[in-house]
């Protein structure tokens, strides 16, 4: 379906539109180099140079999308950067999703537009990585305030090709001097001349025999020759000097009639191939047209006789769509249930836990040791406090009987003193 897609689009477009990115991949090579690609990113990444036919996405091009895709990722990022918009050169493990999304923001940002699907440029390779690239360098180049001029065509006139000649061998400019050369020798030459010449023709020639005489002055021949000569020895010695005698007359290439000549020729050919080329396609059209007719009444054959059997399975379908949506249900409520029989699970493990760590506790006879060993010895330290409380009662006790006698001596005395003043007195 893709295939039929695309080609409706070349249909819609043209016949020479899947051609045309062959034109803009060597325009965009003629771009680069005049931008010096090869010193600013060939060299700083260590790259190959690309071909005339790198970008082109065609089944008698070599393809590597990996690579193609890092080399056209590289290239844009740098002619990003030549327009004067900061960029960074992306790297080979970066997400190629991000990166064709950031390369198509700037093409925006500078005017370019932008009617396909961002997935057309992760191949690596196609027209409209060719476009998006093509883009960027004429954007590069106005910023470089680059101008395209015409060309110049040198005024030099082309060398003539050297040409080895041959004896046997005579060009038309040689045939030309030969023609000419006896016409203006014809005013020239006189009666003794064609006199001698006469003499050497009867010497060259002793076979032939004279019927008439000379005129009466000598002067003009006017005789018959035969030649007795046999006509089998003639033709022998004609086809062994026949290859001696061959004249090729060299046409100069730079003659227009040649070249219209070739054109007639040309186009006498193509006519010919023509007819016999439009013959061969009606008959394949007549051929293709029936085939599609039997394969459209096979099809609608098969229709008829399969149209129950395709109820069935829509039937089978239905209810296998019914099966799944309960079986999903149903797979709900038991991923549901799981999770609640997890959860009572470990409620179950901790009072487990709980009730093994109080069983072992109350079958264990180490707290009740303990407990006695407690109370014997808190019974010691009460009969050293009972000892320790007597011994403080009994200094108390000897500390208030010696107060008590202290008082007692003092109230003596005081006594004896008061008795002694009153006899005195």
């Amino acid at each position: 379906m893709a295939d039929d897609g695309r080609r409706g689009e070349d249909d819609e477009r043209g016949p020479g539109a899947q051609h045309q990115m062959f034109v803009v991949m060597e325009d965009l090579l003629d771009k680069l180099k005049l931008l010096d690609y090869e010193e600013q990113v060939l060299v700083k990444h260590n790259m190959k140079p690309l071909s005339r036919h790198y970008f082109v996405a065609s089944p008698y091009t070599a393809s590597n999308p990996g690579e193609q895709f890092y080399m056209f990722s590289v290239i844009a990022a740098w002619l990003i950067t030549m327009c004067g918009r900061p960029f960074e050169t992306p790297q080979e493990h970066d997400d190629p999703n991000a990166t064709v999304s950031n390369i198509l923001s700037q093409l925006r940002a500078l005017g370019g537009l932008v009617d396909f699907p961002p997935s057309k440029l992760k191949s690596g390779s196609g027209e409209h990585v060719c476009y998006v690239l093509d883009r960027l360098a004429e954007e590069a180049l106005k910023s470089r305030d680059f101008i395209w001029k015409k060309p110049l065509y040198p005024s030099e006139e082309l060398e003539e090709e050297s040409v080895v000649e041959d004896d046997a061998e005579l060009t038309l400019s040689k045939v030309e001097e030969m023609t000419e050369e006896p016409d203006e020798e014809e005013d020239v030459i006189d009666l003794e001349d064609l006199k001698t010449r006469s003499n050497q023709s009867e010497v060259s020639y002793p076979e032939m025999v004279v019927t008439d005489a000379y005129d009466a002055g000598g002067m003009r021949p006017e005789m018959i020759l035969e030649s007795v000569t046999d006509s089998a020895e003639w033709n022998l010695e004609v086809e062994r000097v026949l290859p001696q005698l061959k004249v090729t007359i060299r046409s100069d290439v730079k003659d227009w009639r040649v070249h219209v000549s070739q054109m007639h020729q040309h186009q006498d050919g193509i006519k010919t191939s023509l007819k016999e080329a439009k013959g061969y396609l009606d008959k394949l059209l007549e051929e293709i047209t029936k085939t599609q007719e039997k394969v459209s009444s096979r099809e609608k054959y098969i229709n008829s006789q399969l149209e129950h059997l395709i109820a069935d399975y829509r039937n089978a379908q239905s209810r296998l769509s019914e099966a799944k949506e309960l079986y999903q249900q149903g797979s709900g409520g038991v991923t549901e249930r799981t999770r609640t029989l997890a959860e009572i699970s470990e409620e179950l493990d901790k009072v487990k836990q709980e009730m093994e760590e109080k069983g072992s506790s109350m079958s264990d006879g180490a707290p009740v040791v303990k407990i006695r060993q407690s109370l014997t010895k808190l019974k010691q330290e009460i009969q050293q406090m009972d000892v320790r409380m007597g011994v403080v009662e009994h200094t108390l006790l000897q500390a208030k009987l010696k107060e008590k006698n202290n008082m007692t001596r003092d109230m003596h005395a005081t006594h004896i003193t008061e008795t002694s003043t009153h006899t005195y007195a």
